[in-house]
């Protein structure tokens, strides 16, 4: 079993790798809109830096976390570097130079993700049930990111460009953290490296599961009415009037942290298809909520549409972790786990975020206010369109487990 003082250790490595995310990415739209009066092409273009951070992980984990050096290591080495960057984001003054370090920030950033993911699963003997109890504390992380914004009132003052040093800060004192995290070691493997190792290509041999390429594909489909979430819901709160919007959209990480601790109890009661199937169906329902609420009488509706944020990310993506961890060989579950944040947080997000931009700023009226009713209708019909896509295809029986797939 996994040892108090191996728990604490892993639940603050989480608190401090979300905590710098939610820092500055929650208001980032808010902030390009304000500070350098970008459109909403360039706010998707800016959140794009994810992507291409994402779709560059699985090799940067597959080269090194799997093969060669200690995962902790790598991950101090990419979060201070991602600190400077993150530094220097928010001194540009124009968005031509805020992208080239954004960008530097989120190809450091994003395979600390799959690489925390793996520091804790390798201390862990049954990842189901004690995942969800470490992974919470990367949730909370991110609430006192959001909290904090909030009560010094960046947003309403105009002063935003702080975010960026407080996720720098953060993210530096991760990168030193790191180093003193428990050891883990690259899987010990026969013969020497090849090509396909060296890139993680092995964690590829999943998708020739039916079942798992399903869900592959369908990871990358629902990012892309994610996108619209992710972009713009901080700018739709502070255009529509919500007080201390960033505080606010922090009760769906609240939401998410109730729903972490149910979660070993969701995955053993529906199983991973209907876990899945609930998690998409609640995006939908997210966005249909946005699109009718306000911040008057209806304010409700928006309320419930950001606590749903729980249930959608908590019932997908950390399910689908999970799920991933549960069938990758051995000596490929960082590389797996980097694959995952590909088709999710890369390839989707970055589809997402390309048709996001132009939607929104097809839907800006000439007093600089959106229509979002009808922005935030397209993705609740694309979520609606993949859930019917995973319900059909997925079977969950037929999903190869880790002894069943080549190495």
């Amino acid at each position: 079993m996994l040892d108090s003082l191996t728990r604490t250790r892993l639940s603050a490595m989480m608190f401090l790798e979300f905590f710098v995310w939610g820092a500055w990415f929650v208001t980032l739209g808010t902030y390009l809109a304000a500070n350098l009066e970008a459109s909403g092409s360039q706010i998707a273009l800016a959140f794009l830096t994810q992507s291409l951070g994402a779709i560059l992980a699985p090799f940067i984990v597959g080269l090194i976390a799997d093969r060669f050096f200690a995962a902790q290591r790598i991950l101090g080495v990419l979060h201070l570097f991602s600190a400077v960057m993150l530094f220097l984001a928010g001194r540009q003054d124009d968005f031509g130079g805020f992208f080239v370090f954004a960008l530097l920030a989120m190809i450091s950033f994003m395979p600390t993700l799959a690489l925390a993911n793996s520091i804790s699963f390798r201390r862990m003997e049954s990842p189901e049930k004690q995942f969800p109890s470490v992974r919470v504390f990367g949730t909370i992380g991110w609430i006192i990111a959001g909290l904090l914004i909030g009560w010094l009132g960046w947003e309403s003052g105009g002063a935003l460009q702080h975010t960026f040093v407080m996720a720098a800060i953060g993210s530096a004192l991760l990168g030193i953290y790191a180093f003193t995290l428990p050891h883990t070691p690259p899987e010990q493997s026969d013969g020497p490296p090849t090509v396909r190792d060296v890139l993680g290509l092995d964690a590829l041999a999943l998708l020739t599961s039916r079942s798992y390429l399903v869900f592959f594909i369908a990871s990358i489909l629902i990012c892309i009415p994610l996108a619209f979430y992710y972009n713009f819901t901080n700018l739709y709160l502070n255009e529509i009037g919500v007080p201390r919007a960033a505080a606010v959209q922090s009760l769906g990480q609240v939401s998410e942290v109730l729903f972490l601790l149910v979660m070993p109890l969701m995955l053993k009661k529906l199983g991973i298809k209907r876990t899945l199937l609930i998690g998409m169906l609640a995006w939908a329902a997210r966005y249909a909520l946005f699109a009718f609420g306000d911040a008057g009488s209806l304010i409700w509706l928006v309320i419930l549409g950001l606590v749903l944020h729980g249930v959608c990310y908590d019932f997908f993506f950390v399910a689908g972790q999970i799920y991933t961890d549960r069938f990758a060989p051995a000596k490929v579950r960082s590389a797996a786990q980097g694959l995952i944040s590909l088709a999710t947080y890369g390839v989707g997000l970055l589809i997402g975020s390309l048709i996001s931009g132009p939607i929104v700023d097809a839907f800006l009226a000439s007093d600089g206010t959106h229509d979002w009713l009808t922005i935030w209708l397209i993705p609740a019909a694309l979520a609606v369109l993949v859930t019917v896509f995973f319900a059909a295809l997925f079977r969950e029986k037929e999903t190869v487990k880790a002894a069943d797939v080549p190495a």
